[in-house]
């Protein structure tokens, strides 16, 4: 079984590969002159590699802004930047103002290939205000309760790229959005705070988020609130080079490929991860009744969420696949696993993890209890006595996680 997750695993993550998607994406179009290509996000290095491979090298300009640590064999000819996440800091600005400053003085004939991974928000960022203070504010809002789509609209507005400013700049150059989504739903003036796309969110909004809160703006700052959103005309209508929709699909066709008969059963899962994996296993036990003898596997997709109580080492798929082995206790022939599709759970080096009937035993027979490892948050340490650890290493890419529960 665990060599059938592992293939079902490694299938739908290399179908999000963001290289490989970025190179059959731009080679299969044609360029008048050699394009700019700006790449930002945590997969930034590998999107710009796609692009550089396809285009052979032949690139106007590159920029590559990603987080601390990402930048390892980036594509000759592109300026790279490493900046701060979850948090813009002085890099931030810098790799955004080296991308403005490659888009400058292009004509109708030049094309901008934008290529933007999750962390975008944070590690491209050129405020029109000073970082220090876009933080004050930033920290205002939350401590004042603003939703986050309220601290959105504003950070846009205080912004010389986010909510299509960056796509402004580059005109009358046409800009190519080429997006790998970590966002559930993709909306694509969501992902990285939409620099290369048109601005869905009311003009006057963000000015009445300051106003409803009565955030301590200075009447500068009021004035930034309330110019309207550029209208973007020069951007393509985004292409998706992975989300969360081609890695279900994908661990389906693996799925399928393995002799299972396969169902997508929810494709935005949220919530407290152990109770959602109380459902998915209640689920699991009544299908499997109505259908006996049959190998089926049920496959589910979006991020859950984990109230830390305890001092223990794990993440949310590691304590999805550790609340299963609860509810599955005792059970034969279902097992349930949950993986991050970039290869990294929590503050851990593992990607998630899997349980059957025998995992809440096998941690028994260690003189533990699955509940006092969920008590302590320490899933890593209880599936690790199981060798019931799914481990990728990084991966690349990031669209949400995967859930299946198997069948049989």
């Amino acid at each position: 079984m665990k060599t059938e997750i592992e293939k079902i695993v490694s299938d739908a993550i290399a179908a999000c590969d963001p290289e490989e998607n970025v190179y059959r994406i731009v080679s299969s179009r044609t360029y008048a002159l050699p394009p700019v290509v700006i790449s930002v996000g945590k997969a930034a290095v590998s999107q710009a590699r796609g692009a550089s491979r396809a285009l052979n090298g032949r690139i106007k300009k590159g920029v590559i802004v990603t987080k601390y640590g990402h930048a390892e064999d980036p594509p000759a000819g592109f300026e790279v930047y490493e900046a701060g996440h979850p948090v813009p800091d002085e890099n931030s600005s810098r790799g955004a103002g080296a991308a403005l400053e490659a888009v400058k003085g292009l004509t109708k004939r030049d094309t901008v290939i934008f290529l933007v991974s999750g962390g975008g928000s944070a590690l491209f960022e050129k405020s029109a205000i000073p970082l220090e203070r876009l933080r004050e504010i930033t920290d205002e809002m939350l401590k004042k309760g603003c939703e986050i789509a309220e601290i959105n609209a504003v950070r846009k507005k205080l912004s010389l790229v986010k909510g299509g400013r960056f796509a402004s700049a580059c005109a009358p150059a046409r800009v190519e959005n080429l997006l790998l989504s970590d966002v559930l739903g993709d909306p694509p003036a969501v992902i990285a705070s939409g620099p290369g796309v048109r601005d869905d969110t009311p003009d006057g909004f963000a000015a009445a988020v300051a106003e409803k809160y009565a955030l301590g703006f200075t009447e500068e700052e009021k004035q930034l609130l309330r110019i309207p959103a550029p209208r973007i005309t020069n951007a393509d209508e985004p292409v998706f080079t992975g989300n969360l929709a081609i890695l279900l699909a994908a661990a389906k066709k693996s799925a399928e490929a393995l002799g299972y008969e396969t169902r997508i059963v929810n494709d935005a899962l949220t919530g407290e991860a152990r109770d959602r994996a109380r459902e998915f296993c209640a689920f699991l036990i009544e299908e499997q009744k109505k259908h006996p003898q049959k190998k089926r596997a049920y496959i589910m997709g979006g991020e859950t969420t984990v109230t830390i109580k305890g001092a223990g080492r794990g993440g949310r798929n590691q304590e999805f696949a550790l609340a299963a082995a609860k509810y599955l206790d005792g059970t034969k022939g279902i097992t349930v696993f949950a993986v991050g599709s970039d290869g990294t759970d929590g503050p851990t080096d593992n990607a998630g993890g899997f349980a059957d009937g025998t995992t809440a035993g096998k941690i028994r027979a260690a003189g533990k209890t699955v509940d006092a490892y969920l008590e302590n948050n320490d899933s890593a340490s209880a599936l690790a006595l199981c060798d019931s650890l799914i481990v990728t290493g990084p991966t690349g890419t990031n669209v949400n996680d995967l859930y299946m529960g198997l069948t049989e």
